[in-house]
């Protein structure tokens, strides 16, 4: 038997944070919120479940969930994110698991997560088929998330098991957030990631992503939101390499400036 310390991410998270917080309730020895600047009513309703979020600016997701863990009192942690509400199923079997022999240390848990863009179930976006199984729950003595900028995931435990259940993924809720998400990831991206700077890789990959997601991804099967989510990974492919090549291309024009002014 063991106690569980669940964590969760919010940044301007109303939208769907009750719904978010009242399961994870029902399993948590501990509930801890970690914020990166919320303007909404997102601490107002952590109130109403008794917590005061820790604040922190946002950095990367991996830093930010990182933090979180660190505040815990359990070395058993269940890392969520403030758009993914899980199912009766996979509480039942977190239950079971807490009562049961506790699992070694370097055991870790997987949840089948099934992905909601525009309200509608899909069958992928960019980078994951859906449903996924990400690594939810672990021994935050044996395992952290890696330092990857984007798409980032637990590391340091040798085995995995899969739980029942499910958690819905309730992502891009409008066509401004996808393209904001954009915009953020893609640059986030080339921050912490050497990125190959190439104009012709930016529009030929793009096609590629394009083909990929929406064909062989099975996009095509939902409809108009299918072509949002094949357009999501086109555009992704396209601004990482083209981001890396406008910057890229800005620094040798500083340097050639910098270097006719020394002479």
């Amino acid at each position: 038997m063991f106690a569980l310390s669940v964590c969760v991410l919010t940044h301007n998270s109303e939208r769907l944070l009750r719904q978010v917080l009242a399961p994870l309730a029902e399993i948590a020895d501990e509930l801890i919120v970690l914020d990166s600047g919320s303007t909404d009513s997102t601490f107002a309703i952590c109130a109403e479940f008794g917590i005061t979020p820790y604040s922190r600016p946002y950095t990367t997701h991996a830093e930010q969930m990182n933090v979180a863990i660190s505040h815990a009192s359990n070395d058993w942690v269940l890392c969520m994110d403030s758009d993914e509400i899980m199912d009766a199923d996979s509480l039942q079997q977190i239950r079971e698991l807490k009562a049961g022999t506790t699992p070694e240390m370097t055991q870790a848990f997987r949840i089948s997560r099934y992905w909601y863009v525009l309200g509608q179930q899909v069958h992928a976006i960019y980078p994951v088929s859906s449903p996924d199984f990400p690594v939810r729950l672990f021994n935050r003595q044996q395992a952290r998330f890696n330092d990857a900028p984007v798409d980032d995931k637990p590391t340091g435990f040798k085995t995995t098991r899969i739980l029942g259940g499910h958690v819905r993924h309730d992502t891009f809720y409008s066509i401004h957030e996808v393209f904001t998400k954009l915009n953020g990831y893609t640059s986030r991206l080339i921050q912490y990631k050497e990125v190959k700077p190439s104009l012709g890789k930016a529009v030929l990959s793009s096609i590629g992503s394009f083909w990929k997601w929406y064909f062989r991804k099975g996009a095509w099967k939902d409809g108009k939101v299918g072509v949002v989510t094949a357009v999501y990974a086109m555009m992704y492919s396209f601004l990482k390499y083209f981001k890396a090549w406008y910057l890229a291309d800005e620094k040798k024009r500083r340097n050639d400036t910098a270097a006719k002014q020394a002479k």
